[in-house]
């Protein structure tokens, strides 16, 4: 059984998850009563990574959806057991960018493979193991994936290639989630200024859980 923080970063392609999380953290850390770690999805640990590599590679384009779907389950499970799962039960804070939520979002709905198929094959491999806080980033389809054409032209993967229909199908999936989540799921603009995205997800995260951060001081 856990006794740490766990808490997720969820979004559409160009949400800027990745960025976010790294400005926030360290003003977290000095303000954590416990340790801040953070990780990633699928990744974390070597093999997580080489599963990475699979499932992201232009060269997998013909890839099967179910075949994607697995793959990001047998990551994080592995990720789950060897990193994430130590350190909540060592009372530490841990935040991820990506958990089950994107599989959700992108396999359930954005592959058809549908959300409870999904969810019970994320229930067996986690064992249960849920967030106690999502910040979602949430951003129109369109000004996301202009985001990555401008600013990650060497990092674009086989899912930011795929059509827009399916990028479209993907945040109707993770409103959908945050609809019917909302004591977990924070909703966040991430169509605002880099700076006020990063203090709505900080305020959110320090006045829900006063017992593991300090309240920032304006």
């Amino acid at each position: 059984m856990m006794s740490g923080l766990l808490i997720t970063i969820e979004g559409p392609e160009g949400a800027g998850k990745t960025s976010i999380m790294q400005s926030m953290v360290p003003l977290l850390r000095a303000r954590a009563k416990t340790s801040v770690i953070t990780t990633r999805e699928p990744g974390g640990i070597p093999i997580a990574e080489e599963i990475r590599e699979v499932i992201l590679s232009s060269k997998n384009e013909g890839m099967d959806n179910k075949t994607e779907a697995l793959l990001f389950i047998a990551s994080r499970r592995e990720h789950l057991v060897k990193k994430v799962l130590p350190a909540l039960k060592d009372d530490k804070v841990v935040i991820i960018d990506r958990f089950i939520d994107s599989s959700l979002a992108y396999q359930g709905v954005g592959r058809d493979l549908g959300i409870r198929a999904i969810e019970s094959l994320n229930e067996f491999a986690t064992d249960g193991i849920k967030p106690q806080l999502t910040l979602y980033l949430d951003v129109e389809v369109e000004e996301g994936l202009s985001r990555i054409e401008q600013n990650r032209v060497d990092e674009v993967n086989r899912i930011d290639l795929t059509e827009l229909s399916f990028h479209k199908k993907v945040r109707e999936g993770y409103l959908e989630i945050a609809h019917n989540n909302p004591e977990r799921v924070a909703i966040i603009d991430a169509s605002q200024t880099f700076a006020t995205v990063v203090r709505e997800g900080l305020n959110v995260i320090i006045q829900r859980f006063p017992e593991w951060f300090s309240e920032i001081k304006y």
